[in-house]
């Protein structure tokens, strides 16, 4: 259901769209991409000039490619659109120190550990964040539901909905489903 309509008038300043792609490649590893442009509504005044509206303030995107346990092989980074030329689009260079990380054991902790702060760009930092989520989906294009051998499904007690005392669990995988709390 999407929101309700807004009960006061108001004006757009600010547009921020994010997009996540996962890629499946023909050497068995994987692409998991992210992209953030902010764009205004109107004329922007920077320290660095003025940019025009829907001139994007940030264009940037990352690419980090997995193995199929999720450890970090490679890592990419574009920087396109920045609010400061000449010191925004140099950070990319220390995102390489995730190589050899993992998405699903401790990779947000390492992230800010490696590039949070003044170590990297606050805006790529948080786009790589939520990677993992992004990873998991992927994946699960490539596995079935409920798991053909009998194994209890990945899914399960990863989020409110799939904890196993749930309703949802009780009704969709009553296997694995275990009372209320």
């Amino acid at each position: 259901m999407p929101l309700a309509p807004h009960p006061v008038p108001r004006k757009r300043l600010h547009t921020r769209r994010i997009s996540y792609d996962g890629w499946q490649r023909e050497d068995g590893l994987f692409d998991i991409e992210a992209r953030i442009v902010d764009a205004k509504d109107h004329d922007y005044i920077l320290a660095s000039g003025v940019r025009a509206a829907g001139v994007p303030v940030h264009d940037m995107s990352a690419r980090l490619t997995i193995d199929r346990q999720c450890v970090v092989q490679a890592v990419e980074i574009s920087v396109d659109g920045v609010p400061y030329p000449g010191g925004c689009d140099i950070v990319g260079s220390g995102y390489a120190r995730l190589v050899g990380t993992n998405l699903m054991h401790g990779f947000r902790k390492a992230l800010y550990d490696v590039v949070g702060g003044v170590h990297g760009c606050t805006h790529l930092t948080e786009l790589i964040a939520f990677l993992p989520t992004a990873a998991m989906q992927t994946f699960a294009s490539l596995v079935r539901d409920v798991d053909a051998q009998g194994g209890k499904p990945f899914q399960l007690g990863r989020c409110h909905a799939l904890e196993t005392s749930t309703e949802t669990v009780r009704r969709y995988y009553p296997k694995w489903y275990r009372g209320a709390a």
